[in-house]
């Protein structure tokens, strides 16, 4: 059966088999033409032929499509860019595709979690690599070493503890932030950092006033986790990257203004590769914010006598910041104070400790008690309908205990007479009455002040004869003895009489 091919301008004819495969007429086509095929993984090129508008696939035979005697076929050589890595982000559940050339598979692993910031819009130190055999891939090796290869999908996996955390950042959600923040001190400067830079990323507003209310500037590097600030020799460059530098990569208009508004310094400062905010916008072509930073460098800041240029002003105000912060560091020098890493701080070491960044949940993590917990009201332990106290149940012990105790009887200090004793048993007889009586008539009238328990002393009282006190508690004594009274009862009775 005899067909034609149109083919970058030429027309020529051939002779197949009516049950020949669309497979082996490409054959055919690229022996004719002389047509390079290159067997690249990557940049795959391969030849593509259509017949009344519908491409064929390699496993249909002519007959099945009904190709007929002289039909003509047009035939093309496509090309198609795969990715050269994959990478799955543990916090979103998404696959993210890296489209670079083969090159990236000879740099360092530092390179590639650069590019995945400029993605996933989290600062370096939030996150790590692993293979797909879950192996952690450090900075200092290249993806070779690793036996990465085009096509390999890599996994992004985030602090224990801080998918919920993240998640709330990516998406803006003030309260869900605030919910999974850290009680350890340290930790929780670090994550309110963590949470401007994502905010200043993907423009959130809220999040943003939230963290600059928190005392986080936007021209203070992110840092890293306290647990790795030891080893400071092996931290990604990235580490310094501030907040506004995340606003002038994304180009984030309002974020922006808003770093300028709190501080001018956002202005001059730069990151790891000495690039200041308007650089970062006018590589990334985001004219907005590359004429709104060019405006305010040329502007002036003008005082009561004096009008400054702003690069001026910004070089003054940095000078007097690092005296201060001089100043400031010889006054805690002289307490005393430490810094860095102390005796008792959890630290990691790479291939030693147990890993930390294995993205798991906040629960998984053991973590019980958030920052900000809910406002949840107390259960109620006891309902009762009556307004009685609702004491604890009684223990068996505890009522053997209470009805076992006795208190000694109390010795006579001087023996009396039987006359005496005939007294004194007569006026318990009648005390029940007599105390009722002086509670309902006195008490009432003239309330004696309640004992202090006040800890500091009270002035001492003098008497101008040697005694009186005595003989006036004597005195006390005596009406006590004969009106059956206690000696409270008896100035109670004498204060209501003077009065």
């Amino acid at each position: 059966m005899r067909i034609f091919i149109a083919f970058d301008g030429s027309f020529e004819m051939f002779d197949v088999l009516a049950d020949e495969t669309v497979e082996a007429i490409k054959l055919m086509i690229k022996d004719y033409f002389h047509i390079p095929l290159p067997e690249d993984k990557q940049d795959r090129r391969y030849l593509e032929l259509v017949y009344a508008g519908a491409v064929l696939k390699d496993s249909w035979s002519l007959t099945d499509v009904g190709i007929s005697f002289c039909s003509t076929l047009k035939c093309f050589v496509k090309e198609e860019d795969k990715p050269t890595l994959y990478v799955f982000n543990a916090v979103t559940k998404e696959t993210m595709p890296i489209m670079e050339s083969m090159s990236l598979l000879d740099k360092k692993v530092s390179d590639l979690r650069t590019l995945l910031t400029l993605r996933c819009g989290f600062p370096v130190s939030v996150f790590c690599l692993r293979t797909p055999k879950g192996l952690e891939m450090y900075d200092c090796n290249t993806l070779r070493n690793y036996q990465t290869n085009i096509g390999t999908t890599l996994r992004l996996d985030v602090w224990d503890g801080w998918k919920e955390f993240l998640m709330g950042c990516l998406l803006g959600r003030k309260l869900e932030v605030q919910r999974y923040l850290s009680n350890e001190a340290p930790v929780l400067k670090y994550q309110k950092r963590v949470a401007l830079y994502i905010a200043a990323f993907y423009g959130h507003i809220e999040l943003t006033e939230w963290a600059l209310k928190q005392g986080v500037w936007p021209n203070e590097a992110v840092g890293v986790h306290p647990y790795r600030v030891w080893c400071h020799e092996a931290l990604h460059a990235d580490v310094s990257k501030c907040p506004i530098h995340a606003a002038a990569e994304a180009g984030q208009l309002l974020i922006l203004k808003a770093f300028v508004h709190c501080s001018v310094l956002c202005l001059e400062c730069k990151n790891a590769a000495g690039q200041t905010p308007l650089t970062i916008a006018f590589k990334h072509k985001h004219k907005d914010c590359v004429l709104y930073l060019l405006g305010k460098m040329w502007s002036t800041v003008s005082f009561l006598k004096i009008s400054l240029p702003m690069r001026i002003y910004i070089k003054i105000k940095q000078w007097v910041l690092r005296a201060q912060s001089h100043s400031l560091h010889k006054r805690w020098l002289r307490g005393t104070r430490v810094f860095g890493t102390k005796v008792g701080d959890t630290v990691m070491v790479d291939g030693y400790t147990k890993p930390k960044m294995t993205s798991k949940s906040w629960h998984k993590a053991g973590n019980k008690d958030s920052q900000f917990p809910a406002n949840k009201l107390s259960p109620l332990r006891e309902q009762t309908t009556s307004r009685k106290p609702v004491y604890p149940l009684a223990t068996p012990e505890l009522n053997q205990r209470r009805q076992t105790r006795k208190f000694p009887l109390l010795a006579d200090a001087n023996p009396i007479s039987e006359f005496q004793r005939q007294q004194q048993n007569q006026r318990l007889a009648t005390s029940g009455k007599k105390e009722n009586l002086v509670k309902n008539i006195y008490l009432p009238q003239v309330p004696l002040p309640l004992v202090s328990r006040v800890g500091y002393s009270h002035p001492s009282f003098y008497c101008t004869t040697p005694g009186a006190d005595f003989l006036l508690w004597s005195s006390f004594s005596a009406f006590s003895e004969h009106d059956g009274r206690t000696p409270r009862e008896n100035a109670i009775y004498c204060l209501a009489v003077a009065r």
